[in-house]
């Protein structure tokens, strides 16, 4: 029996967007920017009424998985909500991922059915030949005329939600593979109503919202911040094909579309801080702007706070059906640097390697737990056993909680080396090398070192015309790093690896870097 079964029994699953056509069915539901698509809630509970007909007519049933392998649209919300009205489980996939490991997913999982945008046709056609998945429906995203609105046009209409409990999986998504192959997380509809009354309050999250989501939807970040709370809610939900820093800028600044809710990785605003439409942008309908998925640098925040747009620091991952602390508008800028204080629903603690619990603001691996939180990894009994401890899930993460209950996140476990005894944190260090002007982007990794073990290398991708010498580098960190802090490498590079979502494959870095040194 899960947390969110004791907490509220059965009825807690119920049909989201069929409740809101009731109260609502003229609002305005969903804005596709590709295609211009606007969609009332009467029209959106129309559209995934279509969707689970087809659905079911393909003979898709309770628990069963279905797949898409498709660019940010609205369909996919529609279809995320058909699959649970009829009791299936939405399976979304990055479709920056080669086939290769698409085809690692797609066997893991076992989806009965694919929708796939037709540009991924190349990529389907590969997997097809390599994967027991019988049944794929080609799309646009855009309403063209593809097998998936032919679909549509024909189905007879399912207008009603199955019986269901809270602890049934209704999403699994793959976790960005930062440390290796992914692993499917799975989340049942108690997680997802949880994850939306946990983070309203603090988000402000409400039905006059306006969310706009640049975020690709195959990500927790995209899915939760804010599209699946506004669809909860009854809010007007903005869906981008993609993340265009222009484009983004133009949606933020349109009077028209009245976007409240805007939610980016830090490389997010590091683009739009450098393209030249932000100087001209109008933020004043911003009522939130947050930041996570890793660190963001204390001097991004500080920028955009100069000219009026406070980025709040949210910390949470796929495992916790997103957001689990934020740092509150009132915090910054005295506190920016700290991820906030844990949400009503997501208590939250730092245990040592023992896994006894650790003292006030000494560092530890975080942990939380409540009724938004997975109950494991799909295939996965050895990862589920390890991701817990005494109820509560471990995260991987080192952080610090101070006096009043604020959390500072660090780093990952895994992240971290040992420099002569000494345990170092490359978040902490990466915050600092982000004020250097020249920087555009820099990660911090442990490479061997044969006198300290460990020894740090800064790999920075600067920024154009720039110049930057391991001298300068460590002259900034003078006064600011403990000695045994400041790197001892500089790799420059021309980019910085990252997943789909924008975080930095370290893992990678730790390969190939090593070998660009002179390292003994």
């Amino acid at each position: 029996m899960g947390e969110s079964d004791r907490l509220l029994g059965a009825d807690v699953v119920v049909d989201w967007i069929a409740g809101n056509a009731g109260f609502f069915p003229d609002k305005l539901a969903t804005v596709d920017l590709a295609s211009g698509r606007r969609r009332t809630y009467a029209e959106f509970d129309a559209r995934v009424a279509s969707v689970a007909g087809f659905l079911r007519s393909s003979g898709i049933a309770p628990g069963d998985r279905v797949a898409a392998l498709a660019m940010n649209s609205t369909d996919l919300l529609e279809i995320m909500f058909a699959c649970w009205r009829i009791g299936a489980i939405y399976l979304p996939l990055n479709f920056r991922l080669t086939s290769d490991e698409l085809a690692f997913i797609l066997t893991d999982a076992e989806p009965s059915l694919i929708f796939i945008d037709e540009q991924f046709a190349e990529c389907g056609a590969v997997l097809q030949s390599r994967v027991a998945v019988d049944n794929w429906v080609a799309m646009d995203g855009l309403g063209g005329d593809t097998a998936f609105e032919r679909a549509l046009a024909a189905a007879d209409p399912v207008a009603d939600m199955i019986a269901q409990e809270p602890e049934d999986v209704c999403l699994i998504m793959y976790s960005s593979g930062t440390t290796g192959l992914p692993k499917g997380v799975t989340l049942a509809h108690g997680a997802m109503l949880f994850s939306v009354i946990n983070t309203a309050p603090s988000f402000r999250t409400s039905h006059d919202m306006v969310g706009l989501t640049v975020m690709p939807l195959f990500h927790i970040g995209g899915t939760n911040a804010f599209s699946v709370p506004g669809c909860y809610l009854g809010a007007t939900n903005i869906i981008a094909r993609g993340f265009d820093p222009g484009a983004t800028l133009a949606a933020i600044g349109d009077r028209a579309l009245g976007v409240t809710h805007f939610f980016g990785v830090p490389a997010v605003f590091n683009a739009m801080k450098a393209h030249p439409a932000q100087p001209g942008t109008d933020f004043s309908r911003l009522e939130l702007a947050a930041s996570g998925a890793e660190a963001v640098p204390d001097a991004l925040v500080r920028w955009w706070l100069d000219r009026g747009v406070v980025i709040q620091e949210v910390y949470g991952m796929t495992e916790t059906c997103g957001g689990v602390c934020l740092l509150g508008v009132d915090d910054i800028p005295d506190r920016i640097g700290s991820a906030g204080k844990a949400f009503r629903h997501s208590p939250m603690k730092t245990i040592a390697e023992d896994g006894s619990d650790t003292g006030v603001g000494e560092l530890g691996e975080i942990c939380m737990r409540g009724p938004h939180i997975t109950a494991g990894y799909w295939n996965r009994p050895e990862d589920n056993a390890a991701c817990y401890v005494d109820g509560w899930f471990r995260s991987g993460d080192i952080g610090r909680i101070d006096a009043d209950g604020y959390l500072f996140v660090e780093d990952r476990v895994k992240d971290m080396y040992i420099s002569g005894g000494e345990n170092v944190y490359p978040a902490e260090v990466e915050n600092v090398l982000y004020e250097i002007e020249a920087i555009a982007e820099v990660a911090v990794i442990g490479v061997p070192d044969s006198r300290w073990g460990e020894a740090g290398c800064a790999v920075a991708a600067l920024k154009p015309g720039a110049s930057l010498t391991l001298a300068d580098l460590r002259s900034h960190c003078e006064g600011k790093l403990a000695r045994f802090k400041r790197p001892a490498h500089i790799a420059l590079v021309d980019a910085l690896p990252r997943t789909a979502t924008g975080k930095v494959l370290k893992f990678e870095l730790r390969k190939s870097v090593p070998a660009m040194l002179e390292l003994f």
